[in-house]
């Protein structure tokens, strides 16, 4: 029977992703990978935990297979199935079995949306067997020392359906993200949004004055993620104004109350 993984070459990371440390996270993940050990990254949305995962891998020099998790994810989903092909049938790897094969590091993206039954297959992976059993196939792959497991999640989402069971969490270390210290999202805003440091700079402060929106309604506050949207906008020559509507204001909130005290906030810097 024939078996079809991914190529390698698919899960390479070519370009350094620019990434500004923040607390230690870089060495901690480093340690971790050395020590075979999962990680758990937390924080809100767009604070740039997928981007400190491509970071790593292409820092570490391993491929990266990242599965944005979803409730109808299933453990075939991520481990594999039959197929068939012309005349033949044929199994193909899940990004969970590529990762393995390959000695990757396996990022599951918003972990908490898959559901529980689905989650319970990454567990030998995470312990001392470091183990994938493959039951259709009547195999059990054994995890290279390169490969790694990372999971991430926003706990301001969290709710007693969507949450990590104890026996899933305490296989993992944990890094909480925030959003970066001003300085840094400055030098990240300018650098990703392409635009000078001035604008930058204004950029993120009216972020910090819509994060404490939160107080009034406002389910999260803007992301690292969305200032850079505003800024690349800005930079492609959109009034700045427009670019902050366009990327936060009507983004963040339907609202009309707050939809204005943004605008408001916006043309405190604009």
């Amino acid at each position: 029977m024939k078996v079809l993984t991914p190529p390698v070459e698919d899960f390479l990371i070519a370009d350094t992703p620019f990434y500004l440390p923040v607390a230690g996270e870089v060495e901690l993940f480093e340690n971790a990978w050395k020590a075979r050990i999962p990680v758990i990254l937390k924080g809100p949305t767009g604070c740039g935990k997928t981007r400190f995962v491509a970071h790593m891998a292409h820092k570490l020099g391993r491929p990266l297979v990242t599965v944005a998790c979803h409730e109808d994810l299933t453990a075939s989903d991520l481990v594999g199935r039959y197929l068939i092909q012309g005349d033949e049938t044929v199994w193909v790897d899940g990004p969970m079995t590529a990762a393995v094969r390959h000695g990757a590091i396996l990022y599951l993206d918003e972990v908490v949306e898959a559901r529980k039954d689905t989650i319970v297959v990454i567990h030998p992976l995470t312990d001392h067997r470091r183990v994938l059993t493959i039951d259709k196939l009547a195999q059990v792959l054994n995890a290279p020392t390169d490969f790694m497991l990372v999971v991430s999640y926003n706990p301001g989402y969290q709710s007693v359906l969507k949450e990590l069971k104890q026996s899933t969490r305490q296989r993992f270390v944990s890094l909480d993200f925030k959003y970066p210290p001003a300085e840094i999202e400055r030098k990240v805003v300018a650098e990703e949004g392409g635009v000078d440091i001035e604008v930058a700079r204004r950029l993120v402060k009216l972020g910090a004055k819509v994060r404490n929106l939160t107080d009034r309604g406002l389910e999260e506050g803007v992301s690292t993620r969305l200032l850079v949207h505003a800024a690349r906008l800005i930079a492609q020559g959109t009034p700045a104004r427009g670019a902050c509507e366009a990327a936060f204001m009507r983004t963040l909130t339907d609202d009309p109350d707050l939809q204005q005290s943004i605008a408001d906030l916006t043309a405190d810097f604009f």
